[in-house]
Parts: structure tokens; C-alpha cells; sequence
């Protein structure tokens, strides 16, 4: 899957938050929640609705990658 929807990669935002939600007084995102909320928001920002997976950091494609992994696995 070389294109990532927005939709798709709310998903995978919101599948580390269940799996790994928010801690500490500050609330912070877990870090592959963290590095998809970057791709995320500049999406939202440049009014696109999908991205390459090419596109995404190393962090975010590691998450991106897990994501996909986990989920086909269920």
C-alpha cells in the first residue's frame, strides 16, 4: 500500500492511543502516535486526503508499518 488515506491514518492514530493511551500530567501520545499525528495534521493543514508511505519519516513509517502488521494479524 504505497497511498495512505487520512481516514486510514486516523486509524492507525487511534489504534496506538487504545494500545498504548496517553500518560504523565502533560497527557503525551505514545511515540507512534506522536509520529502519525505530524503526517496527520499536515494533511488536514494542505487540505489533502492521502499520502505516500514514501512521505513519512522513519519513526512514522516504522508505526505506519506495525499498524498495518498488527492489524492484518487479528
Amino acid at each position: 500500500m504505497s497511498e495512505i488515506s487520512i481516514q486510514e491514518l486516523e486509524a492507525a492514530i487511534n489504534f496506538w492511543r487504545a494500545r498504548s493511551p496517553s500518560s504523565g500530567d502533560e497527557l503525551v501520545l505514545c511515540k507512534e502516535a506522536s509520529a502519525l499525528s505530524k503526517p496527520y495534521a499536515m494533511l488536514i493543514v494542505q487540505r489533502q486526503n492521502t499520502l505516500s508511505r514514501d512521505d513519512l519519516d522513519a519513526i512514522a513509517r516504522q508505526a505506519w508499518d506495525s499498524y498495518v502488521s498488527l492489524k492484518n494479524s487479528l
